[in-house]
């Protein structure tokens, strides 16, 4: 069971809150990363927003993280995990352990600008169609250039982010409705994930949050992306590599899998059949790569799990309150 300890709480200097700041609290995964948490839990120090809480919830770890929340960070509440659950199952420890209405996680690799939850929430508040919202992501070490402004997904199932690796130029300015939150920081509400659960613990890291954005368009909960939320990502600092490579290609099967409608799996199955053959292909090419065998890997144990996928699905699809037409607009076709 975890061990959860919370000391007295953060004290801010805001004005007067509103009932248009409601309660948040901020979860944030964290294995090994005591080298990162003193830059991720100082900027949720500097916040703007006044009715927050934070929550790091510690896979297990071997270094001195919880010496370090303890000694430097007494304000934070601190859920201690006899094991590492990976990010789906330490985010939802944190979920299961907060109090806010609006949920909002940050990787602890990442930095916060001053006003990101505050923009995130107002966001929400702005858009009550929208369950989630995501900012923008910038390299930590190049703060010209995006790392993610976003998730989308293509008719033939795979996810990427938006703008990835582009220079910051303002092309992605615009408050917009998007695909999905990445996982990196995003903001949910509380009620949708009661209606439509948490992240699937099965997936263990990566397309976690693709899976959450599914499930939420599927049950009509649309994704705001806030421009004007900034945070700073150390890329890749507590993954990537193989293990990467392994759980996308895994987790990404079994995400259509679960959430792929069958009218639309009807048209557009040769993209998909495709895009994984071509995934598989490009992994025997460079064979010699430890990355290419973790994708190969990967396809492969996705195929044990692929009955209990189908389980899940059947609930998702049952629970479903929109349209094909309406799916099939959310996606991204070849072209595009």
């Amino acid at each position: 069971m975890p061990v959860t300890s919370k000391q007295k709480p953060a004290t801010s200097n805001q004005p007067p809150t509103s009932n248009l700041q409601p309660p948040t609290s901020i979860i944030v995964p964290n294995w090994n990363g005591a080298h990162h948490l003193p830059i991720c839990l100082g900027s949720l120090r500097r916040q703007t927003y006044p009715r927050l809480e934070v929550i790091v919830v510690d896979n297990g770890s071997t270094d001195d993280s919880l010496a370090l929340l303890a000694r430097d960070f007494p304000e934070v509440q601190v859920v201690a995990l006899e094991s590492n659950r990976g990010y789906a199952g330490g985010v939802n420890a944190g979920f299961r352990a907060a109090s806010g209405e609006i949920l909002a996680v940050l990787n602890n690799d990442a930095e916060a600008d001053p006003g990101w939850l505050a923009e995130m929430v107002a966001a929400l508040q702005r858009r009550p169609e929208a369950g989630m919202a995501t900012p923008k992501v910038l390299l930590f070490d190049r703060r010209d250039t995006l790392h993610t402004a976003g998730d989308y997904c293509g008719v033939d199932g795979i996810p990427d982010s938006r703008g990835v690796w582009q220079r910051d130029a303002g092309q992605f300015d615009s408050e917009e409705l998007i695909f999905g939150a990445a996982g990196v920081a995003p903001a949910y509400r509380r009620t949708m994930l009661d209606d439509i659960g948490l992240l699937d613990e099965d997936f263990g890291s990566y397309c976690e949050d693709v899976d959450l954005a599914w499930r939420a368009q599927l049950a009509g909960y649309k994704c705001i992306y806030v421009p004007r939320a900034v945070v700073y990502h150390k890329l890749s600092a507590t993954g990537g590599g193989p293990i990467a490579s392994f759980y996308v290609a895994r987790n990404t099967i079994w995400t259509i899998a679960k959430n792929y409608p069958s009218a639309l799996w009807r048209k557009y199955w040769p993209q998909v059949l495709r895009a994984q053959v071509r995934r598989g292909w490009s992994a025997l090419r460079a064979w010699q790569g430890a990355a290419a065998r973790a994708t190969l890997r990967g396809q492969s144990a996705a195929l044990p799990g692929l009955l209990r996928a189908w389980r899940k699905r059947r609930t998702i699809q049952r629970a479903r309150r929109v349209s094909d037409e309406y799916i099939e607009s959310c996606l991204l076709s070849n072209d595009q």
